[in-house]
């Protein structure tokens, strides 16, 4: 049996996760700085699995251009520096003995423009997620109707579907912001 705060914050819930992934993604996209998102997400084929590489090496910023990834298990290595080839990042790392380098190459006008309209398509396609949310939070509204047992007036279901809609303008406004902020830091030199 679903009640009005129930749907109410299973959708709040809902658009937060959403939120939170828009939020991961923009951490891996890369801007004319090294930061450490850009590659401790990236899956390294190691020990018959995919293991994130935040999970298998210390990653620091040494300089604002560079990156270094220690792996805790030194023969790795060469498996890690498979995956940033493959991730599609345009770095080629460099092997020092146990650890790799990455030296972030200034981007290209072309490759600014690319990573921004790809950051505006993430906030995009995240507000369709939040769309898609609204419309089952206002069915489950709708579901309130004919729920056997309990009686909801009409008003109190128009309520819940404003205040879903609420919902929906401020995590849309929180969408945008998040991605102006990026295609900021992504196109600023």
């Amino acid at each position: 049996m679903s009640d009005p705060d129930t749907i109410l914050l299973e959708t709040e819930e809902a658009m937060e996760k959403a939120l939170e992934y828009l939020k991961s993604e923009l951490r891996g996209v890369r801007t004319g700085r090294a930061s450490p998102a850009m590659v401790e997400l990236l899956k390294v084929e190691c020990y018959d699995s995919q293991s994130e590489l935040k999970s298998l090496a210390a990653i620091s910023v040494p300089e604002p251009s560079q990156l270094l990834i220690k792996p805790f298990d030194a023969s790795i290595v060469h498996a890690i520096k498979q995956a940033i080839e493959k991730s599609g990042l345009g770095i080629n790392p460099l092997v020092e003995g146990k650890q790799l380098r990455l030296n972030i190459p200034p981007m290209s006008a072309d490759r600014r423009a690319k990573d921004a309209a790809r950051v505006r398509k993430m906030g995009e396609e995240a507000k369709v997620v939040l769309r898609n949310v609204r419309r089952d939070g206002n069915k489950h509204a709708d579901g309130l109707k004919n729920q056997p047992g309990a009686h909801f007036p009409e008003d109190e279901i128009e309520t819940l579907k404003e205040e879903v809609q609420g919902l929906l303008k401020k995590f849309e406004e929180d969408v945008d912001k998040r991605v102006e902020e990026k295609v900021k830091e992504i196109t600023t030199l």
